[in-house]
């Protein structure tokens, strides 16, 4: 019989069992019973407020893993604040507006246009609320805890109203105007779109060289030169009003042998031009520079058009010819210069994406990819085409369709950016970035950005709160915008489609624009952009829980075009002041090959499908696994992985659970001064790994809490502290102060992890905290461990111990290595075959009789004698300070600690015992002698 069965150490007791996917969802029960949230804010009460602003996931489709990347993350930050002496709240939020919930009712079947506008984005809400149901199921599924009851949605009338109001504020700066300029324009969604609404795809597009014949060279150029531009647009040809050029380049006019044309390019380019031509014996008659060419005016290639040569910052000598094809209508680069010359907007092109009649009966009523070729067909019948060929770029598409869009002039309604740049990046000078590029990037984009459009061709999100007076005249004052807003908070949105423009305007409301009293209200909707980046007001300042700013945004990266882009200009311009305190960004979530994950590829791995193989907390630690700053690859192989270290980390929990099931910290504890050295080490060790986590914690830094918790685990834990402690925890006598010194630290190891691993694995720290006997009934309801200054707490030994610590594991690292060796050579099987010579200098002696260790029982080795270094045998190995001697350990294996010992047998009541073994039982459990140990 072993000491560990009749020490009752509870192991027919404990049952710390898997099978996450079962007991996740009983937890989580619980949970809700018990409002453990509700508690925890509770608890929370008077503390030292911490607000992360959650960034609203768009309300379509189930959650992916890019999903849950983002929730755990914040789940983890809420969860370990909450816990560290925070009020943390956290409201989840949903973007449920939007061209994407109207696709989805046109593909069951509904037609917008047969419809009243308020019956159809009824539809809409309907829809969008039953996606929001969905998708909260499935945060919640992974552990995410919050006001899952309260979540902001963006349609909701007290959101709306917000909204409007920061439109007013904004537009009592003059930062709301209405423009025609080009926007991108999806003719897949008939509507504008905004900079944060397009991503960039490889296309390959007809690139064409042609010459524009010289009508008034202003004496610098003769009539028979041609202008040679460039352009990988042909459809846009029909549109052509001048011709852009550098005023810095320089430029020449060449004839090619065999040609009775003379020819302007740049400089730079002749020659890779003319090899492209295939032009020969190429004559250089002439050099100009750029700002001696502005004015000149040439033909249109096949419209009865002159084509104005202008001076633009745009142009460059990198590819091409230096001189650049303009259609104002078309472009805004093209725009800008073509309004300081004063051309005319031509934009022979309609929502759909096919020609007018303004392009030439040719291209009347064809889709504006197709008109590439007719464009390009009367270049050559003109004799004008020099060359064509296929370009590759990257072109802008339709993030919501995939369809390309094109630049088209419209007249829409933007926020200027310009106005308020500087204050913008003021702001952005203040807050924190993780990575430190983020702030760097942000700033670019918005040095770099244009005016924002934001206005939208559709039905389904919150109207532009805009009258019209009789005369045109747009309407929009402090008055009208806050009644708008009142009537949107009581009653919502849909009002604006329900109503008259005259029921929608204060009562009596008069204006200088309508004489009659007639009134007509705007039909666009705002860019959903503006919905979302108006959280801070509609959630943050809205909200008696909730701060403004916010201490955290954490999202993706795609969102410094888009949600940390749109909330800092609303932000700045309705209040003057940034939206958030510091911005965290994560990468994408790819396949394992690093491609896009997508259903269409079928090269998706669903945050459900994991959870039901393997639990919520294996998706939760796959999060602190990876380092999130950048794209991370997601594969089952990895969630297998991950599952092994849970696995390493659950059985060492159980591990220390079970042997301290008969231990009570408050009888059985042993002051830290009386611990034994070994496990005084212990907590040394556990006090600096917990002052590291709980720093990474601070810092957001989920990967190194990983790989530190798993170190501990394996390294320290596992490798070394429990690997011994059987000698102790099953060998010596139940109340013995071994026993209960490594007990008092198994326990408070056991604690302290508990704790720290709550925000990654709330699940499994739940159900280990049911084994702990802790005051609180959740672990949640705990604090975060405390770093101790132990050595100014303690007549301890200090530092001198712990240097004499870093010395013995040196030595032991010298002796694992020697016992390897033995291994190898078959001289050993395991180390407690073994019996070790250690030849140590004075330096080590002094450090092993300052610790008074049981180095045999720690080294896990039969027998050890230790004798002066200069006494050791030429085949002793040598290492540092020390040398190793490994001989097999004589005599027979006991029964009980499973040593090689010479003396087992040696108390006769005990035959199969060791003399230790022996006396610990006789005196522990006397009735025991002789019974059951019969020869088999």
């Amino acid at each position: 019989m072993r000491v560990k069965d009749t020490l009752n150490l509870g192991k027919t007791k404990f049952k710390m069992r898997g099978n996450l996917p079962v007991k996740e969802v009983d937890r989580q029960k619980a949970w809700a019973d018990n409002k453990v949230y509700e508690a925890r804010q509770k608890l929370n009460e008077g503390k030292p407020s911490f607000i992360l602003h959650d960034g609203p996931p768009y309300a379509n489709g189930p959650i992916h893993m890019g999903h849950a990347l983002n929730k755990i993350s914040k789940d983890i930050i809420i969860r370990y604040k909450s816990m560290n002496g925070f009020r943390a709240p956290y409201v989840p939020g949903w973007d449920t507006h939007g061209l994407p919930i109207e696709q989805q009712l046109t593909k069951a079947g509904y037609d917008r246009k047969k419809m009243s506008t308020a019956d159809f984005r009824d539809l809409c809400r309907e829809y969008a609320l039953k996606q929001v149901d969905q998708q909260r199921e499935g945060f919640k599924r992974l552990g995410v805890a919050g006001e899952w009851d309260k979540p902001y949605l963006t349609l909701n009338p007290e959101f709306e109203a917000q909204e409007v109001r920061v439109f007013g504020e904004m537009a009592k700066r003059g930062l709301i105007y209405k423009g025609k300029k080009p926007v991108y324009w999806s003719w897949s969604s008939e509507s504008a779109m905004a900079e944060a609404e397009v991503e960039y795809h490889d296309v390959t597009s007809p690139s064409a060289y042609y010459g524009l014949k010289v009508v008034d060279g202003k004496g610098v150029l003769d009539n028979d030169t041609y202008l040679v531009v460039w352009t990988t647009t042909p459809w846009t040809v029909p549109a052509s009003e001048g011709i852009t050029i550098d005023a810095g380049l320089e430029y020449q006019v060449v004839q090619p042998a065999g040609e009775d044309r003379k020819f302007v390019l740049a400089s730079t380019l002749i020659d890779e031009d003319a090899k492209l031509f295939g032009w020969e014996d190429v004559k250089v008659l002439q050099t100009i520079k750029g700002q001696d060419l502005e004015k000149i005016t040439a033909q249109h290639p096949f419209m009865d058009r002159k084509l104005l040569v202008m001076l633009g910052d745009f142009v460059t000598d990198e590819t091409g010819t230096g001189l650049v094809h303009t259609a104002p209508g078309l472009g805004e680069d093209d725009f800008n210069v073509g309004m300081q010359y004063g051309l005319p907007v031509i934009v022979p092109v309609n929502d759909q994406g096919f020609m007018t009649a303004e392009a030439g009966p040719d291209f009347d009523g064809v889709f504006y990819e197709d008109a590439n070729d007719i464009a390009l067909n009367k270049l050559k019948e003109t004799n004008a085409l020099l060359k064509y060929m296929p370009y590759e770029h990257s072109y802008p598409f339709d993030w919501r369709t995939k369809k390309p869009v094109i630049f088209r002039a419209t007249p829409q309604w933007f926020a200027s950016v310009d106005k308020i740049r500087d204050e913008i990046l003021a702001n952005l000078k203040d807050v924190k970035f993780k990575p430190d590029w983020g702030q760097r990037r942000l700033a670019n984009m918005i040095k770099d950005r244009g005016d924002w459009v934001i206005s939208r061709q559709r039905v389904w999100g919150v109207p532009l709160p805009i009258f019209y007076g009789e005369d045109g005249e747009a309407i929009i004052t402090p008055e009208t915008v806050s009644h708008v807003a009142d009537i949107f908070e009581k009653f919502g949105s849909n009002e604006w489609f329900k109503r008259e423009a005259k029921d929608l305007l204060p009562e009596g409301f008069t204006s200088e624009h309508s004489p009659n009293g007639e009134f007509t209200k705007e039909t666009d909707i705002m860019d959903v952009w503006f919905d979302s980046g108006s959280s801070h007001q509609g959630v943050l300042a809205e909200r008696d829980n909730l701060e403004f700013p916010a201490d955290l945004y954490l999202e993706g990266s795609d969102q410094y075009r888009g949600w940390f882009n749109s909330s800092l200009i609303t932000s700045v311009a309705a209040t003057g002041k940034a939206p958030y305190k510091q911005v965290v960004s994560q990468g994408f979530t790819l396949d394992k090959d690093g491609h896009k994950m997508s259903k269409s590829l079928g090269n998706t791995i669903a945050p459900d499908e994991i959870i039901k193989k393997m639990g919520a907390d294996i998706v939760r630690l796959w999060v602190t696994s990876v380092d999130s700053s950048a794209d991370v690859r997601v594969s089952t192989e990895a969630f297998v992985k991950i599952s092994d270290s849970y696995k390493k980390l659950r059985n060492t929990m159980r591990y220390l659970l079970a042997n301290t099931s008969d231990f009570d910290p408050e009888t059985n504890g042993v002051a830290f001064d009386q611990l034994e050295t070994v496990d005084r080490h212990m907590l040394y060790k556990l006090n600096a790994f917990t002052k590291s986590i709980l720093a990474h914690y601070e810092d957001y830094d989920f990967l190194n809490i990983y790989k530190e918790l798993t170190n501990f685990v394996i390294t320290d834990l596992s490798a070394f502290y429990l690997d011994f402690a059987k000698d102790v925890l099953y060998i010596e006598a139940e109340d013995s102060q071994a026993r209960r010194s490594m007990q008092t630290v198994f326990y408070q190891i056991a604690v302290t992890l508990t704790k720290l691993i709550t925000p990654i694995l709330p699940h499994t720290a739940e159900e280990i905290w049911d084994f702990l006997k802790e005051p609180e009934d959740f672990v949640q309801l705990a604090e975060m461990p405390k770093v101790l200054d132990m050595d100014d707490a303690t007549e301890v030994a200090g530092d001198d111990e712990k240097s004499a610590w870093n010395h013995f594991m040196k030595l032991r690292s010298h002796v694992l290595k020697a016992l390897e060796e033995a291994r190898d050579a078959k001289l050993i099987g395991k180390a407690a075959e073994a019996h070790l010579d250690l030849y140590v200098d004075d330096e080590t002696q002094a450090m092993l009789d300052k610790l008074a260790i049981n180095v045999q029982q720690i080294l896990l080795v039969s027998g050890l004698d230790v004798a002066a270094l200069d006494q050791a045998p030429a085949d002793a190995l040598s290492f540092d300070h020390v040398a190793v001697k490994v001989t097999p350990a004589a005599g027979d294996v006991c029964d009980r600690c499973r040593l090689v010992k010479e003396d087992v047998g040696s108390d006769t009541d005990y035959p199969h015992f060791c003399a230790r073994c022996a006396a610990i039982v006789r005196q522990n459990f006397p009735e025991t002698a002789t019974e059951g140990f019969e020869e088999k």
